[in-house]
């Protein structure tokens, strides 16, 4: 039998069915999962036990997932990871919208449950280094800092490199360091990252 792993997730989400998968899959990859088909009772039970994640809808019946997203990052900071999911507005606005509010990843509906496992444990894993006091920043070279800034600016992989003096690809591959570092999927989600974490001002 798979070992339970700390922290319980949450699926928060009005459709049963959709619900009904990510709580089997993450079931049995060993998390303690709680389903839940509104907001309201999903934070009602965070108050409770604080979970390691949450799995967030964005169209709920009282609310949306931006607005829980924003409840949990009010009450528990970096420690509970949020995760929000859509299969309607999957647009490139929308994704940097729920990164922008404090959302760690963003999955779009019908989503691979492999592949949700495999995210969920990635962040579950870096939600109890938050929790016991680590600083990711403290991983960061004072280059990377340099390429991040100046990504964080609006500058593309040739502008960083002038700027630096260095060569695009050298540039590229210290931001894949950093996307690894950070736990970002994307270099939009990294800088929404960096500011939200105010490695960046």
């Amino acid at each position: 039998m798979t070992a339970r792993r700390t922290g319980a997730v949450l699926v928060v989400d009005g459709d049963v069915g959709a619900r009904g998968q990510a709580e089997a899959a993450l079931e049995r990859a060993g998390y303690h999962v709680e389903g839940f088909g509104n907001g309201a009772e999903a934070f009602a039970a965070a108050t409770t036990a604080t979970p390691a994640l949450a799995l967030v809808e964005l169209e709920l019946s009282d609310g949306t997932g931006y607005e829980l997203c924003r409840q949990f990052r009010d009450a528990y900071g970096d420690s509970v990871a949020v995760f929000l999911m859509s299969a309607d507005r999957t647009q490139s606005m929308d994704r940097v919208a729920a990164l922008m509010i404090g959302a760690d990843d963003f999955i779009v509906k019908p989503f691979e449950l492999n592949e949700l496992v495999a995210r969920v444990r990635r962040f579950v894993e870096r939600a109890s280094e938050v929790a016991n006091g680590p600083s990711v920043a403290a991983d960061v070279t004072p280059r990377e800092h340099e390429v991040l800034t100046l990504l964080a600016r609006g500058n593309n992989q040739a502008q960083i490199a002038t700027a630096l003096g260095i060569s695009p690809k050298t540039v590229a591959t210290h931001i894949q360091h950093l996307l690894g570092k950070l736990g970002a999927h994307s270099r939009a989600q990294l800088v929404a990252i960096a500011y939200k974490r105010r490695l960046v001002d």
